[in-house]
């Protein structure tokens, strides 16, 4: 019988808690029901394994990061949407280190189709089509931001920029201000989309997978 006061709802919401707490590595159902003071077999009665655990983390995280970044970048173009979207990501894996983890978490392709990753991706897609990238090359730079933002926090986390100066702060948005001087730049682009409106919401129905969370 299930153990009253549990669901999957809630022990995915407080894993995602335990993860910021000791890293997204860390856990697994048997660490989380020592959280709880229960048995791990009552916990099998909502979630089948730690992978499934470490999945439904792995989705609150891409649908908490997707809803700040779709509430920033609101009626945003050009470099206030690019650094608006920058923002969103360092914070978000400053505030919860395990949760961003989680983010990158290999999903099958079915679940990742499904994933809020899907939205965050069109998301930056709409960034870039404020600087005219689209097709071949919207996606180079897609890949680009994605390794940029990603590689930063994670060496940032990780205390990489802590023992020399300038603050890391400041070199977060001297990086910003240079990658919106080549994104205005980007070899082969017209330079007509700079001025165009916001970014309001896409639709996430028609991205392609394989770019959940960049």
């Amino acid at each position: 019988m299930p153990r009253a006061g549990l669901s999957a709802e809630r022990l995915i919401g407080e894993a995602a808690e335990l993860a910021d707490e000791v890293g997204f590595e860390q856990v697994t159902l048997s660490a989380l029901a020592r959280r709880f003071g229960v048995r791990v077999a009552s916990l099998y009665s909502h979630l089948d394994s730690s992978h499934e655990l470490r999945t439904g983390i792995a989705l609150l995280a891409l649908e908490e990061l997707t809803d700040r970044a779709a509430a920033e970048l609101a009626g945003r173009a050009g470099r206030d949407a690019l650094a608006a979207f920058a923002d969103v990501y360092r914070d978000y894996a400053r505030q919860h280190p395990g949760r961003y983890a989680a983010s990158r978490y290999r999903l099958d392709p079915e679940t990742a189709a499904a994933s809020a990753g899907v939205r965050h991706a069109r998301l930056l897609r709409a960034v870039l089509r404020g600087y005219d990238l689209t097709g071949d090359e919207q996606t180079h730079a897609v890949r680009l931001l994605g390794s940029v933002f990603h590689g930063y926090v994670s060496l940032e986390l990780e205390g990489g920029f802590s023992h020399s100066a300038p603050d890391s702060g400041q070199s977060w948005a001297r990086i910003v201000e240079v990658l919106d001087a080549l994104l205005r730049n980007w070899p082969g682009a017209s330079q007509s989309g700079a001025s165009q409106p916001g970014v309001s919401q896409p639709d996430a129905s028609r991205l392609d997978p394989s770019q959940r969370g960049s």
